[in-house]
């Protein structure tokens, strides 16, 4: 049966849940798996949705199995984090959208979305906000902005996002200017800093994120390839010129 399967007892009250699904960048895993991290967040559930890949995700130093797609929360925060270690191909992604999206709606979940912006970046990158259903109030006390040009995010982020603006379910989605090739731990700085923490309320350190960031690009650098050689397969926004 395609579910979203919560096996750990925790209790939230209308969470956040950041979705960290690989694309452009790797910038909503990079995010996610460090929040995890940081925040030494529980494995409170996991996707088995249809739409994902069969397999088994295991670590080094130990013996257990896990799901390639799972949920993390934080009950003190009332925070949730969905990490993925695979891909999701788009020509799967509708079944996959909407049975996170159906879970995230009737458990009251607010979305943040997140997808790299493949372009030229200046020190620090830009991160640009968009919403669905009522979702644009939450970003008022962010250090986002619009985004400068029209555009489109594709992918399974897209996809989450287009179907949560059909069920007009309140969301966000964080674009942040990113390699395309290659894992930008930047990137997901700016996102955390400028966007997560504020929208959370929550403090969380970064700065590993730019001295290890030669290490996160080593250790990601093999997914990253994969996203960007199944370019169909990747999560990325990207701008229209001329888009009215």
């Amino acid at each position: 049966m395609a579910e979203v399967e919560i096996h750990a007892d925790a209790t939230f009250d209308e969470p956040t849940l950041i979705e960290g699904l690989p694309g452009a960048g790797l910038v909503g895993k990079i995010t996610a798996d460090h929040l995890v991290e940081e925040l030494d967040m529980e494995w409170l559930g996991s996707c088995y949705c249809d739409g994902l890949p069969q397999v088994s995700v295991y670590r080094g130093e130990s013996m257990e199995t896990m799901p390639p797609v799972r949920i993390y929360g934080d009950d003190d925060r009332d925070l949730l984090v969905l990490q993925s270690d695979v891909p999701v191909s788009p020509s799967q992604a509708s079944a996959f959208t909407g049975c996170l999206v159906g879970w995230l709606e009737s458990e009251s979940v607010f979305p943040v979305f997140l997808s790299g912006l493949p372009e030229e970046k200046g020190e620090v990158p830009g991160v640009y906000g968009i919403a669905t259903g009522d979702g644009t109030d939450r970003l008022a006390d962010t250090d986002v902005t619009p985004p400068e040009q029209g555009g489109l995010i594709s992918g399974p982020t897209g996809a989450l996002v287009h179907a949560a603006n059909k069920r007009d379910l309140d969301g966000v989605a964080l674009i942040a200017q990113s390699e395309v090739q290659f894992p930008d731990p930047e990137a997901a700085r700016a996102v955390i800093t400028r966007a997560i923490e504020p929208l959370v309320d929550i403090e969380i350190e970064t700065e590993t994120l730019v001295e290890r960031a030669e290490e996160i690009r080593a250790a990601r650098e093999r997914l990253a390839q994969q996203v960007h050689e199944g370019d169909d397969e990747s999560t990325k926004a990207t701008a229209i010129r001329g888009f009215q």
